[in-house]
């Protein structure tokens, strides 16, 4: 009996010992403490509170409003700030509450009580002494009333926003000034616009065959070219002496139509000089080089013989023409919204002003 007895008890005893890790593994720890135990009216303290608790279990924090107890106020309330330990088994959770008060008089703090897993635990509790200011009133000559108020000397960094301002103000109210008196005469705009005078015919065809001759390149490697470029100068001279339209007629077709005012004899070495820039154009004819110089001879005496002298009394064409237009509608707009938008500019800048300068008063 005694034997049943004792195998009993030490079968208690195991499973006490066998419990007692877990009971340790699921113990709740809840602490609180304050950085200062007496305070000055106004000043701040401190409470921190510490749970310390197994990862898995769930945590409720205590719900604190603006005061812990009637005097004692909550300034604000930190962030918690958790850390794993013992690889990530237990949490230790960390919140600090920052209290202030504004009546002397000894506090009791009650308690923060926690919920874990709907369990509550409580931490101990805290006691705060407020002190009020120590006044001597026995020897009042301590005190001093009012200082005078002191006159600060202006710096210019204090009118210096002034002084720009004022001189943007000046500009915007010049330019204001001059858009209205343009807004208001509504002149018409006088532009002079220079013109080059027009040379006769015969001295812009024989210009330009100058400028061909002198292009050896074009001449030696590029027969094609030259001599399009003298059949284009001679049809514009034609166009402009003659009156018909010869860029868009062909060889023959020009060379009937002067032969309707000229005999054969005066026009037969242009016709030769027509027909082989066709040849050249259209059958890809190489012509020798003294043949492209007898050929521009003949185009040039061809314009000396048909120029017509320009009358050396007649009235030179103006170099400069003036004209005048009056102002669009878009061009008054502009004007006007100008104006609005520096008088919006101006009473702005007026306002900034008159404000510094009241501020410095």
């Amino acid at each position: 009996m005694n034997i049943i007895h004792i195998s009993r008890m030490w079968a208690i005893i195991g499973m006490l010992l066998m419990a007692l890790p877990q009971a340790k593994a699921q113990q709740v720890t809840v602490d609180a403490s304050i950085d200062s135990l007496q305070l000055l009216i106004g000043e701040q303290a401190r409470i921190k509170l510490e749970i310390s608790m197994d990862a898995n279990q769930k945590l409720q924090m205590p719900v604190v409003l603006d005061t812990l107890v009637r005097g004692v106020e909550v300034l604000d309330i930190a962030k918690p700030d958790t850390q794993l330990l013992n690889e990530g088994k237990r949490m230790l959770i960390k919140q600090e509450y920052t209290i202030t008060s504004f009546d002397s008089a000894l506090y009791y703090l009650p308690p923060f009580e926690v919920l874990v897993n709907d369990q509550s635990y409580r931490s101990k509790a805290l006691a705060l002494k407020v002190y009020s200011m120590p006044v001597d009133t026995l020897h009042p000559e301590q005190f001093f009333g009012p200082k005078d108020i002191r006159k600060v000397s202006i710096s210019w960094e204090d009118i210096s926003t002034i002084f720009w301002l004022t001189l943007l103000l000046i500009a915007l109210s010049g330019l204001g000034y001059y858009l209205y008196k343009r807004f208001k005469d509504n002149k018409p705009i006088i532009r002079k616009i220079k013109v080059e005078p027009k040379l006769p015919p015969h001295m812009q065809a024989l210009q330009d065959i100058e400028r061909i001759k002198g292009d050896k390149h074009l001449r030696m490697t590029d027969p094609k070219g030259y001599y399009t470029e003298l059949t284009d100068v001679l049809r514009t001279y034609m166009a402009e002496r003659f009156g018909f339209n010869a860029m868009e007629m062909t060889s023959s077709e020009i060379i009937d139509k002067l032969l309707e005012t000229h005999d054969k004899a005066s026009i037969s070495e242009l016709k030769y000089l027509f027909e082989t820039a066709d040849l050249v154009k259209f059958a890809k004819h190489s012509p020798l080089m003294n043949e492209n110089d007898m050929n521009l001879v003949n185009a040039v005496e061809f314009i000396n013989n048909t120029k017509v002298e320009p009358d050396p009394n007649a009235k030179p064409e103006p170099t400069e023409i003036t004209i005048e237009e009056k102002r669009s509608k878009q061009g008054r707009m502009a004007l006007l919204g100008s104006l609005i938008a520096i008088g919006i500019a101006i009473v702005v800048i007026l306002f900034l002003v008159s404000k510094g300068i009241y501020n410095l008063i």
